[in-house]
């Protein structure tokens, strides 16, 4: 026998049973589940524009999204002669995210083609494909997509700024507006002492001679500080009141806004989050005076529709993940996806997530239709605040499952994954934690009775077709009944509310597997606490299916 060799020596292993990469991909037309919500919900005319963007949305976009996390952006507060300057440096991998995310119309999809039906449809899936590749750059296209409404309160300071937040350019030079091809909008609402109760705020705005406003006051989370303009709250002697305030002035000079630091965040790492003080900075009233909250409430009711889309993304994408490695990864003699208790796990990861983005895209739907249809603005109130309690709170603990389907490899940063678990809270925490959605449910449903009226008639809509969903219904009925607890119990009424309206939806769509199972696991008590626990004989070779990127096991 020949001797072996120092090469053969140090041969330690070959590489073997390894996933291989999920590599490039269309996100759009390999998603059963979405491209079906978006046409039963009227979306269907944007099918060649999604189709091009789920390419890039699950090619170019996805690469791009490691390297603008791996690179945080970074507070600049002078130049090098010593010049306040108040900047963030980003990677240049972040700005082409937002070229992509402008270009396709994550932003403006909806108010570019509003003459449409199902306009708000079409630009939430849009979102939803961006969401999965980088969800940090959907701060600030979040945000700018959401300012219209509250800006059409002014209509000279809606005219002004329409056409630069509709731009489908991104332009990040740091000029007056005026002279830009684009805009970005942004936020200030939270104080210190406050948070959520932004009517204690101290932050005041001076009314100066010209009709303009000097503001002076800070802001705990300012999001994000990179954006063209911001829609902030101040108290006036008549009350707390919006306003729009510019980065740079007509003349060229910067606004009186001092960044403090940026936030050191669980994830949303591509994105700026900062703290601001405010040294009487210009600005102009947006809405009447102590109106305020109302009206940047306008812009508030569709960025908590863009955390439902959003998570619901996440969701989608840590399911890709876990489908394909189990697809190709071998234990005990089989594919992962062939083992009969991880085909449990993998099946209701795929039925979950489609429950979140078929709720999503129906609530995209009344969104779209409030303004023609009564009904339909009544059920987006209430059920924006019901989706974006339940569709957040689960994706954390829906995420942490898709790691586990990839073991140890689901903890290294070098799959997507670790980055979807610290994205998954935000949602949940970011416009309204879970309690303030739930008190929101109560008070719409105290004091707009027609809320109520669009909540049960979309729910008898279907009365009868599953005797789980019936039994619940009429739980559901009965719910409110004890008004001295009702707050106290308002979680668990709103989470069973979420589910009632899944299951319907579900229903409406025709696939009975996927229904059917739905309504016996979340509403009959066949299911764990945990993903995992569907019954023996639930449909799991149809759902993974269903979920999968090929259509295949």
């Amino acid at each position: 026998m020949a001797a072996m060799s120092a090469a053969e020596r140090f041969v330690t292993h070959s590489v073997e049973n390894q996933a291989t990469p999920v590599g490039d991909y269309n996100a759009y037309t390999t998603d059963t589940a979405l491209r079906e919500a978006i046409t039963r919900e009227g979306g269907a005319w944007a099918d060649s524009h999604l189709s091009e963007f789920g390419g890039v949305a699950g090619g170019e976009l996805m690469r791009l999204g490691y390297t603008a996390n791996e690179n945080k952006p970074k507070f600049k507060p002078f130049d090098r002669y010593g010049n306040r300057i108040d900047e963030i440096e980003f990677h240049p991998s972040y700005h082409r995210v937002m070229q992509l995310g402008m270009q396709y119309g994550v932003h403006a999809y909806a108010w570019r083609n509003i003459e449409k039906t199902g306009a708000h449809v079409a630009r939430a899936a849009v979102s939803y494909l961006h969401s999965q590749a980088e969800a940090g750059t959907g701060c600030p296209l979040t945000m700018t997509h959401s300012a219209m409404p509250a800006l059409m309160h002014q209509p000279e300071v809606a005219k002004f700024w329409g056409p630069l937040i509709h731009s489908y350019e991104y332009d990040q030079r740091v000029l007056p507006a005026a002279q830009k091809t684009g805009c970005t909008i942004g936020m200030g609402m939270t104080e210190k002492q406050g948070g959520s109760d932004v009517r204690a705020n101290t932050t005041r705005a001076y009314l100066q001679p010209d009709g303009s406003y000097e503001i002076v006051g800070h802001k705990w989370f300012f999001s994000a500080p990179m954006c063209d303009a911001w829609l902030v709250l101040a108290y006036v002697d008549r009350g707390i009141t919006c306003f729009m305030m510019p980065k740079i002035l007509a003349d060229g000079t910067r606004n009186a806004i001092r960044i403090q630091r940026l936030k050191d965040k669980l994830g949303d790492w591509s994105n700026a989050s900062s703290e601001v003080e405010f040294h009487g900075a210009w600005a102009v009233r947006v809405g009447e005076e102590g109106r305020g909250v109302a009206t940047i409430l306008e812009m508030v009711s569709l960025t908590r529709l863009d955390c439902m889309i959003g998570s619901s993304a996440l969701m989608r994408q840590a399911s890709v993940q876990a489908l394909h490695h189990a697809a190709s990864r071998k234990a005990f003699g089989k594919r992962l996806i062939e083992q009969p208790l991880m085909q449990n796990v993998l099946a209701d990861l795929a039925l979950e997530s489609e429950s979140h983005t078929a709720l999503t895209m129906r609530v995209a739907r009344a969104v779209d239709a409030s303004p023609r249809n009564e009904g339909e603005a009544a059920f987006a109130r209430i059920a924006t605040a019901i989706g974006k309690y339940w569709v957040c709170k689960r994706t954390p603990a829906f995420v942490n499952e898709a790691q586990e389907c990839l073991g140890g490899a689901g903890y290294v940063e070098e799959t997507n994954l670790p980055r979807l678990y610290r994205q998954a809270p935000l949602n949940s925490i970011w416009e309204g934690s879970g309690n303030i959605q739930c008190l929101d449910v109560l008070r719409a449903l105290n004091k707009e009775p027609e809320t109520r009226e669009a909540f049960f008639g979309e729910l008898l809509s279907v009365r009868g077709e599953n005797a789980d969903l019936d039994r619940e219904i009429q739980w559901l009925s009965q719910a409110f009944e004890d008004r001295a607890t009702v707050e106290t119990r308002s979680r668990l009424i709103v989470e069973r509310m979420a589910l009632a309206l899944q299951a319907t939806t579900l229903i409406r769509a025709g696939n009975s597997a996927v229904s059917d199972t739905f309504c016996s696991s979340r509403l009959g008590g066949g299911h764990g606490l945990v993903l995992g626990t569907l019954a023996a004989d639930a449909p799991m070779v149809e759902l993974i299916k269903r979920a999968s990127l090929t259509g295949t096991l």
